[in-house]
């Protein structure tokens, strides 16, 4: 080799890799916010993210498990999903119900997600992928935040923690899906009184 001339820098092939697969994600997301789920096809997520059809399927086994993976991107960080525990169990929860209401109030996660739901309700297939990777493991998260609260004493120790989760939860999502109110801090910080009022310890 010459003295002072290098080598070209062979291409990192997990490196594109990378690239490809987060083009694929961000096509999805946008073009099913654009134009809804049942219009878009693999097809059109190839063409959007400048890839293969075939390199979709390497990935993903279908148009839902994409727009899924899509929508999951958005707030995943790669850690290890735990809510936060300052004691405080009040505060840690309306710290959490108001990301809840903002995540749904943005128009870029809420378009995506709403569509999504409604193809979980008609496929099995899609509703045991979102158990496993998203709602599965976010619900234990939530769950082990309670358990700690019951060990604290500041949550009934005989508190049905499914029922607890449904209780705080299930108001928010019918008003999101029906579009029944607004999505606010404030209606997350009764939702969270309210559900603690319904568990708190006996005197």
């Amino acid at each position: 080799m010459l003295r002072g001339v290098s080598s070209p820098r062979k291409p990192n092939p997990a490196r594109r890799s990378e690239r490809s697969r987060q083009a694929v994600l961000d096509a999805a997301r946008r073009l099913v916010s654009e134009l809804g789920y049942d219009k878009v096809s693999i097809e059109a997520i190839a063409a959007r993210a400048g890839v293969g059809k075939q390199t979709i399927y390497r990935w993903w086994p279908s148009k839902g498990a994409v727009i899924f993976d899509s929508i999951l991107a958005l707030s995943a960080d790669g850690e290890s999903i735990r809510l936060p525990d300052t004691g405080d169990l009040e505060a840690d929860l309306k710290t959490v119900m108001r990301a809840t209401v903002a995540e749904f109030a943005d128009p870029a996660f809420e378009a995506p997600v709403r569509a999504l739901t409604l193809q979980v309700v008609g496929d099995p297939g899609l509703a045991a992928l979102y158990r496993e990777k998203l709602s599965g493991p976010v619900d234990e998260a939530k769950k082990e935040r309670l358990r700690s609260a019951q060990r604290a004493g500041q949550l009934a120790a005989d508190a049905d923690l499914d029922l607890v989760l449904e209780v705080l939860y299930a108001p928010l999502y019918q008003r999101w899906q029906l579009r029944s109110g607004a999505l606010t801090p404030e209606y997350a910080d009764r939702l969270v009184e309210i559900t603690l009022r319904a568990f708190a310890p006996c005197a």
